[in-house]
């Protein structure tokens, strides 16, 4: 039987350049093939007022990375550089400027950097560079992929991140995937129905889809109805009210089964800020038509809610009511 040929160690990727953290790794300044390059230290100043105590594969990477950015370098270890800088640092705009820069001069596969951040957004999901870089190569594409899956994941985690969100509803504006976004923001206010980013959410998907016709806003507002049943201070919830009835010609007081439900709450004795302050603008609004029933209403709250239930902004509630009384020329 032959022996078996010996096969060629596989080259070095031109995307990564192995961890940083790996005990066997030897620094550029030891590697024959980076004789070439003079590194460039950093430059503080003369007189640094607090000096950065970097760590000595830090020096090492990022002298070698300011040397190659300088001298325009545009090549395979340039890339695989800026894979070990950005472990270091994930942070550093400039590294995925240039980056960019590399991947785009060398025509590199976009599939394998698209790999390459989803596993960097899983590492740091908080990082807005990151999402940037990710967002203009899926633009180059022309095209989404796992997009909506990717940010659905990272949101998993942390269901407000505002980063995972902006880059979602950039997603789904730019390559149209509203289809299941009004489904995925309620099942995300089930779990939370405190969720302000879901909330908002559903609002994006509203604005940019069917509009706020009578027949959505008359379905919202059942929505939120059916979350502020399970809490009634949710400020989040009375928000999106708040913002659905500015889109309607009814304004905050014309909805029956909305003023049937606020009536209720008050009748049962509760005194949630957030509500008291919805019936004091929903009355007022009804006072500027003739209402002057509603108009006592709502300058009474204003002094509930000054003296009792919201007193960290009684100076305002003191003010809203002297504007009120004014307005309809009272004492």
């Amino acid at each position: 039987m032959p022996a078996a040929a010996e096969t060629e160690p596989a080259p070095p990727s031109m995307f990564e350049e192995g961890s940083v953290d790996d005990p066997d790794w030897v620094p550029y300044g030891e590697r024959p093939d980076w004789r070439d390059v003079q590194p460039v230290p950093q430059d503080d100043g003369p007189e640094p007022v607090v000096r950065i105590l970097y760590s000595e594969r830090f020096i090492d990477v990022y002298d070698r990375f300011r040397a190659l950015l300088a001298s325009g370098e545009v090549s395979e270890r340039a890339l695989r550089l800026t894979s070990a800088a950005l472990e270091l640092n994930p942070a550093n705009y400039s590294v995925w400027h240039h980056r960019r820069h590399l991947l785009q001069a060398l025509d590199c596969p976009l599939e394998r950097e698209l790999e390459f951040t989803r596993q960097m957004i899983e590492d740091h999901p908080k990082n807005y560079q990151v999402w940037h870089h990710r967002r203009v190569l899926v633009e180059r594409r022309g095209q989404p992929g796992d997009e909506r899956r990717l940010t659905e994941i990272v949101l998993s985690q942390d269901p407000k991140n505002f980063h995972a969100w902006q880059y979602r509803q950039w997603a789904v504006r730019r390559f149209d995937l509203f289809d299941g976004e009004l489904e995925f923001a309620e099942r995300l206010l089930e779990e939370d129905v405190r969720n302000n980013s879901a909330w908002n959410q559903r609002y994006f998907v509203c604005n940019n889809t069917t509009g706020f016709t009578s027949e959505v806003v008359a379905r919202e507002v059942s929505f939120c109805l059916q979350a502020l049943r399970k809490v009634k201070q949710n400020e989040s919830a009375w928000n999106y009210l708040r913002g659905v009835l500015f889109q309607s010609s009814a304004g905050l007081s014309g909805h029956a089964e909305l003023t049937e439900f606020c009536d209720g709450l008050l009748e049962a004795g509760c005194r949630a800020p957030q509500l008291l302050a919805f019936v004091v603008d929903a009355s007022a609004e009804r006072a500027a038509a003739g209402d002057k029933e509603a108009l006592q209403r709502a300058l009474r709250l204003c002094d509930e809610l000054a003296a009792e239930h919201d007193t960290i902004r009684a100076q305002y509630w003191l003010y809203r009511r002297r504007a009120l009384a004014k307005k309809h020329n009272i004492e």
